[in-house]
């Protein structure tokens, strides 16, 4: 569901045509309205008695149709070609996120069509999602006021939705209440992936839209490109911090104002240092702690808490109860750092590993010219980092001619400092924008640790500073 206050919708939906119960939307017949927003409405719905079942973008292999699902319908007629464009892209990063990234914390996509309705002119060309039932949401849980013997629990399941999305290459990129949603169970399904983003590399590019409560402090000065707003998942660590507040304040933001606006003033203030956080006293110790970690003013301070390590200090709280034994505490402690080190070591290791192979020939191509490249992370606040943070991390490609997304990464990650091999480069790959919006084609392609699968990657020029002279690749000399 679309809530109000989301900056950007423009498109405002006709509210004499909500489909009235028996209406039949494809293979599907209308029950009931569950609501509306700013481009979409959802209803409640049944297969019709006539339902293949099994078939198209439907469970297939046997698998039951649902008995309840719910209709997302984003009307297109009547609007401005570029309303009519938000709109279709919306759906798409619906339904590829659905395809690439499922997961029992994200709502189920069924299907996805354009509907027919000649007698409805209003609705003709309609895009219509299939998804999941839910009981319903956070937002109505935290209006009624949140069982305290469930808020754990209920924010534990929405770190582990995002932590799939993070490794999965996305950032939902408008997480609230009304997009966390219920099942019968009390499971937790995060939903309404209209503005999620694919990253390339450490962060991707969205339209100018969200919601303004739920916005961090870099996002209200955001210079806006050709490709939109840079997005990061700090922003859904923001936005998580606030609805945890929420969840143990009554549904009350961390921040003071009467409208969206002016709590988004006082997150500036913030984010500017000119004004502290202030916490609802009803927030227990555990929880301000993860507040303020998920509140961190800037992007830098946030990153190293991403939504795994945030699960994983909720789920040892729920093991230990709330009279934690300090013992415990200091084994887990202890590991940590003896886990860091390992890292640490692991990443001197691909370090020197590259450079000692710098002197020598790689394998098949005797007599060719190598050089060093040395890795460029452009996030400030990644450059000092000795303690290779994971989200401070580098992607390098499989294929430097196909986008720059994360099913096209090797499993080896590079950081800010490291020292690679490079035998040839490739002039026209994939362009790629850096976060000082610096753009190339160009890739080096460069050697992994011995053993590693595949025994090469690819850099994108942008991410290193260092520009040796290399001999062009042969067009085929894709990694293997």
């Amino acid at each position: 569901m679309t809530a109000p206050h989301r900056v950007g919708d423009t498109a405002e939906y006709d509210r004499s045509e909500l489909l009235p119960p028996g209406y039949r939307v494809g293979n599907w017949v209308v029950t009931r309205l569950i609501g509306s927003g700013g481009w979409s409405t959802v209803y409640a719905a049944r297969p019709a008695d006539e339902h293949p079942g099994g078939t198209g973008g439907l469970p297939a292999g046997g698998a039951p149709v649902p008995t309840d699902v719910a209709l997302k319908i984003m009307p297109t007629a009547g609007l401005a070609p570029r309303q009519a464009r938000r709109i279709v892209e919306s759906a798409r990063r619906e339904v590829e996120l659905g395809r690439r990234a499922g997961h029992p914390r994200l709502i189920g996509l069924l299907e996805s069509f354009v509907l027919a309705a000649p007698d409805r002119p209003s609705l003709e060309g309609a895009l219509v999602l299939v998804m999941e039932r839910a009981v319903g949401s956070l937002r109505e849980l935290v209006d009624a006021g949140v069982p305290e013997a469930d808020r754990a629990r209920l924010v534990a399941g929405i770190c582990e939705g995002l932590a799939h999305l993070h490794r999965s290459g996305w950032v939902h990129a408008d997480l609230k209440p009304e997009n966390v949603l219920l099942g019968e169970n009390g499971s937790v399904k995060l939903s309404d992936f209209g503005l999620a983003t694919e990253l390339t590399g450490t962060h991707g590019y969205a339209p100018p839209m969200g919601t303004l409560d739920y916005l961090p402090p870099e996002r209200w000065r955001a210079p806006l490109g050709e490709l939109g707003v840079q997005v990061r998942p700090t922003a859904d660590i923001w936005a998580l911090g606030i609805v945890v507040h929420e969840v143990f304040a009554s549904g009350e933001s961390p921040f003071p104002g009467a409208t969206p606006m002016a709590r988004g003033a006082a997150v500036q203030e913030y984010g500017e240092g000119r004004a502290p956080l202030r916490m609802d006293h009803a927030v227990p110790p555990f929880w301000r702690a993860l507040i303020a970690d998920c509140l961190a003013p800037t992007h830098a301070a946030r990153a190293p808490h991403t939504a795994e390590s945030l699960l994983a200090r909720i789920t040892a709280r729920q093991e230990e109860g709330p009279e934690a034994g300090a013992g415990r505490r200091r084994d887990r402690a202890r590991a940590a750092v003896l886990a860091t080190a390992l890292c640490g070591i692991a990443g001197a290791t691909l370090c020197s590993d590259a450079v000692r192979a710098g002197s020598s020939t790689p394998p098949g191509r005797a007599g060719a010219t190598v050089g060093t490249v040395r890795v460029f992370n452009a996030e400030r606040g990644c450059q000092d980092r000795v303690d290779r943070d994971p989200q401070c991390s580098l992607g390098l490609a499989i294929d430097p001619v196909r986008p720059y997304t994360a099913g096209n990464v090797v499993p080896t990650r590079v950081w800010h400092g490291d020292v690679l091999t490079a035998d040839c480069e490739v002039r026209d790959g994939q362009p790629i924008i850096d976060e000082e919006d610096l753009r190339s084609t160009h890739w080096f392609r460069v050697r992994l640790p011995p053993g590693s699968t595949p025994p090469a990657a690819w850099l994108p020029a942008v991410r290193t500073r260092d520009r040796p002279p290399l001999p062009e690749c042969p067009h085929a000399a894709a990694v293997r």
